[in-house]
């Protein structure tokens, strides 16, 4: 062995135990093993620096844009709400549900936004029908690991497989090549699941606990003013408002009512409008979403000729994502003190409605004209946005209490229909070779901006650049074990270790030694490491290299038996209360049917 040979296995090993360790961060990792390899002298510094201007790196960005696209629309929030509501009382049911979503989501956006997003509704679910969180979150997270098998885009390692195919002159994967190996490897572990793997998580009933996710805003509503109600009133032809503007109607004045929300329709269908403008018009047909008295609203409907319209739990969840609120202290220095709501003009100066207030612990019952004192707590309402803004005005007041409705809000959700829709153009442009994965990529991520589903600062944000730096440290590595024989020297081992045991030894030996580096570096690591060296290993035995690089491709995403080898399995954790046998217990077993499935699939759809 050579010294440079020796000097890079060598490298791998520290940098494999600083990234064990916790101790270094990884992207300052991957930063030290350029400078070790352009100092060494084993790579120029054009060579260990050429990882930054990977494709790698370009088209994660992009993907990573494209997944903030749909989250920002709601796809995921959508997705959770139907198996909260389908999922019902039934255990087996909300597992088959939320493993086939979050398998289905991840697998065209970041597998760790899937789990950040799905965890809440977890809560949710176990907190409605008293089942178990522990014996959901990790079925969650095995399904948003397994999403990265299902397609091209699913996951990093199969983006750099996919070029190191490529780099080695053969043609990489399709969007869905090893679609089939994946989707076998989610049945069975949906399966394994309901057979075993939940029964190893504790009991399937779990106590009545304390809801730690903070106040909902039904909450900050009771205590501040537990006299009002939402309610729905509808302009109909012969009504008395029919014409008139929300100023000219006058019914905060008059009726102590107040108009949250508009609900008219248009061409395009319904249109909903939180906080309505003063010169909003009422035609006939417009609904209002009203808050006062019932007795008060009872007698604005009476004289104003409106319909009352029942409030379903339906219009709470469609109105949710437009309308928030929050709890606000008046500060000692506000210019709000010593004036009522109507004499500072609230309503207009900051677009949002005051519902009540709450003053020494008691809410007020006429706190329309009540002076304004220090300390004093307002109950807020109104779009998003101006709820948001409300923090920009910390001379006038402190904002104490967002409700938790506030954290799974989803901004541009009246564009769901759009991200979808630039989601499948750009499937559509790779899966029938209209452009290349990368020009794809980029043209979704720019349609993403450029229809406003995120703003150009919002994209960048959504890039995790700690990421891409260890990406781009780590690809150097691949390059230094070509370059001072390192592939081939492993190469030779694995073909003398299989001996004559044929292309399922080495498939095998593919397929641990990725799972093995991806549980002490990472899954991206793993790939980038071990794809050359199984494509070179199959030209040395005449085989196809494509059997072993879909082995790489499932066990770098089988990452099952421990909570720190991916963030996807680390964020659930805290929430399920887990100690690390339970990832052993539950997840070695899966590694082994995820291998046996990968053994006797993989070779059926690419023959060795």
């Amino acid at each position: 062995m050579q010294n440079d040979t020796l000097f890079v296995f060598i490298l791998i090993g520290v940098a494999g135990v600083l990234m064990a360790s916790n101790r270094v961060r990884f992207d300052v990792v991957a930063l030290l093993v350029v400078l070790a390899l352009s100092l060494s002298g084993v790579l120029t510094v054009e060579e260990a620096i050429a990882g930054f201007g990977s494709p790698v790196v370009a088209l994660v960005a992009g993907l990573l844009v494209v997944g903030e696209m749909l989250s920002r629309t709601g796809v995921a929030r959508v997705v959770g709400d139907w198996v909260l509501k389908r999922g019902g009382e039934s255990e087996a049911r909300v597992l088959v549900l939320l493993m086939g979503c979050a398998a289905l989501l991840g697998s065209v956006m970041s597998s760790t936004v899937v789990v950040a997003l799905f965890i809440p509704v977890v809560l949710r679910i176990a907190a409605q029908t008293r089942l178990n969180a522990s014996r959901l979150l990790i079925p969650l997270s095995y399904a948003a690991l397994i999403s990265g098998m299902l397609t091209l885009i699913g996951t990093t390692p199969n983006i750099v497989v996919h070029e190191q195919l490529r780099s080695a002159g053969y043609d990489g994967f399709g969007f869905f090549s090893f679609s089939p190996v994946g989707l076998a490897v989610l049945a069975i572990c949906i399966l394994y699941i309901l057979l075993a793997g939940r029964h190893m998580l504790g009991a399937p009933v779990s106590e009545p606990t304390r809801d730690d996710r903070g106040k909902s805003l039904r909450d900050l509503w009771g205590q501040h003013n537990p006299w009002g109600r939402y309610q729905k009133v509808c302009v109909g032809e012969h009504s008395l408002l029919a014409g008139k503007s929300l100023e000219d109607a006058r019914l905060d004045t008059e009726y102590k009512v107040r108009v949250i929300g508009v609900l008219r329709r248009s061409g395009t269908g319904r249109r909903r409008i939180a906080s309505p403008a003063a010169d909003t018009e009422l035609s006939p047909g417009t609904t209002l979403l009203v808050f006062g008295r019932p007795e008060q609203v009872d007698r604005l409907a009476r004289d104003q000729v409106l319909v009352k319209v029942p409030y379903s739990p339906a219009d709470r969840e469609r109105w949710r994502w437009d309308i928030s609120g929050a709890a606000v202290l008046i500060h000692p220095d506000s210019q709000l003190l010593g004036e009522s709501l109507r004499e500072c003009g609230f309503r207009s100066k900051y677009g949002i409605h005051v519902l009540g207030i709450r003053r020494n612990g008691k809410a007020l019952e006429d706190f329309e004209d009540a002076l304004l004192h220090t300390g004093d707590s307002l109950f807020v309402v109104g779009a998003w946005a101006r709820v948001q803004q409300l923090s920009q005005h910390a001379h006038d007041f402190v904002v104490t209490d967002l409700p938790r409705e506030h954290r799974e809000s989803v901004p541009q959700y009246n564009k769901i229909r759009l991200s979808l829709l630039i989601l499948a153009g750009m499937v559509a442009l790779t899966l029938f070779n209209i452009v290349p994965l990368i020009p794809a990529v980029m043209i979704a991520a720019l349609a993403a901006v450029f229809t406003r589903c995120l703003s150009m600062e919002e994209a960048y944000r959504a890039i995790p650049w700690s990421s891409l730096v260890l990406i781009a440290g780590m690809l150097p590595l691949a390059y230094a074990l070509e370059k001072t024989g390192g592939i081939d020297l492993v190469a030779a081992t694995l073909m003398r270790l299989s001996a004559d045991a044929g292309p399922y030894m080495l498939m095998t030996l593919v397929f641990f030694l990725t799972a093995s580096i991806g549980l002490v570096l990472s899954n991206t690591a793993a790939a980038v490491l071990v794809a050359p060296i199984a494509i070179a290993a199959a030209a040395a035995i005449g085989a196809s290299p494509y059997p072993f690089a879909v082995a790489v491709v499932i066990a770098a995403s089988s990452s099952f038996s421990t909570p720190v080898a991916t963030p996807v399995v680390t964020l659930v954790v805290e929430p399920g209360h887990y100690v690390f046998a339970d990832f052993l217990k539950v997840g070695l077993p899966l590694l082994l049917l995820t291998y046996a499935v990968t053994l006797a699939v993989t070779p059926l759809l690419f023959p060795f």
